[in-house]
């Protein structure tokens, strides 16, 4: 095992810079993840790791040993990609030992280690089937049983479960987790899932056109996002965004609506800010209920109820600007309803209006 470490690290494809200076410290044993949408450069930051991209400027380190001009095979790496990279006419045994046949190991020593990634990966069954024999969690389970028999100081997973079905992902998911958990090799991971990030990480790489726009545990990428950016993109839904008009440690919406705002922000300066609000963070307020005053009330007007069987999600606008609640799926509200909802006060997030930067981040 080794820590990783990445030190203002560039790269640029002639004039156009892809990466812009990522810092980074991968603590030994530590699973992280790099999440972004398509083209935020996460995959070309792993395969600057790997060595199958040229870094620009800055510098890698894997252990004590900065690794820029050292060859992919001899970083003490593995790799698994998402689209499995088996050999199709090589058996299952044939596949998770031909890295290790090529360096000059022992016929022992391979049949050890399969022996022992099979038992991990529960493959045992299927040590001489051939690719096509297997389903594709399978297969996917092949190209890491690959991976572990070289016993790296560092594993690199880019989009591994892109190819599988839902249900497979998420079975996929805990496997690579307790796969973690096992071995404690330091891994890195790529993923545009946001799901997938925030369960698999223990700190997320918040990836935003080459630039990590935040770096931290999934908690505090949550709980605490440094931008609008990072705000709308972790969390399902993610976090609903209102013009507001703050004085006085009060937000005034675009339909009147005033809600208090946390104390964190109490002395934020007069004028216009974006408001944040997660979905989960806005409660039903019932005929009868007492609830909150009117002042920390919003009125939503419901386009479409989506029902997702333990909750429903209620989109609609406050203002004319778009808003999702998520509430109970017995709630009774559907399209067209127009239910009062009392905002957690504790739960807001202020961001600046023209950078998107968070107040006081």
């Amino acid at each position: 095992m080794a820590k990783v470490t990445l030190n203002s690290v560039k790269k640029n494809y002639g004039s156009l810079r892809v990466i812009h200076g990522v810092d980074m410290e991968i603590k030994d044993g530590e699973f992280i993840v790099i999440v972004g949408p398509s083209g935020c450069g996460k995959s070309t930051l792993l395969r600057m790791i790997a060595g199958l991209e040229a870094i620009t400027d800055g510098t890698i380190s894997i252990g004590d040993r900065v690794v820029n001009d050292v060859e992919p095979a001899d970083r003490d790496i593995a790799m698994v990609f998402q689209n499995y990279a088996l050999y199709p006419h090589m058996s299952v045994y044939e596949n998770m030992s031909y890295g290790l046949r090529i360096r000059g190991m022992s016929k022992e020593e391979i049949a050890k280690r399969v022996a022992r990634a099979a038992e991990i990966l529960q493959l045992q069954p299927y040590l001489q089937r051939r690719p096509r024999e297997l389903s594709g969690g399978q297969r996917q389970r092949v190209a890491m049983g690959r991976a572990i028999v070289r016993e790296p100081s560092v594993f690199l997973f880019d989009e591994p479960l892109s190819n599988l079905d839902a249900k497979l992902r998420v079975q996929m998911r805990l496997e690579i987790k307790r796969l973690h958990q096992q071995l404690g090799v330091t891994s890195v991971y790529v993923t545009h899932d946001q799901v997938e990030a925030m369960t698999l990480a223990d700190r997320l790489i918040v990836m935003n056109q080459g630039r990590a726009e935040q770096i931290g545990t999934p908690a505090e990428v949550y709980t605490t996002p440094a931008t609008t950016y990072v705000g709308g993109f972790i969390g399902s839904p993610p976090m609903n965004f209102l013009s507001c008009q703050v004085a006085g440690g009060v937000a005034q919406l675009q339909d009147g609506s005033r809600l208090s705002l946390p104390a964190a922000y109490a002395n934020a300066p007069a004028g216009a800010y974006t408001l944040g609000l997660r979905p989960e963070h806005m409660l039903l307020v019932r005929p009868g209920d007492s609830g909150a005053p009117a002042a920390g009330r919003l009125s939503l007007k419901v386009d479409v109820a989506e029902e997702l069987g333990a909750d429903t999600l209620l989109h609609g606008k406050i203002g004319g600007e778009d808003v999702v609640a998520r509430v109970p799926s017995n709630a009774g509200y559907h399209d067209n309803s127009q239910p009062i909802l009392n905002v957690d006060s504790s739960q807001l997030h202020l961001f600046d209006k023209e950078t998107g930067k968070r107040r006081g981040a």
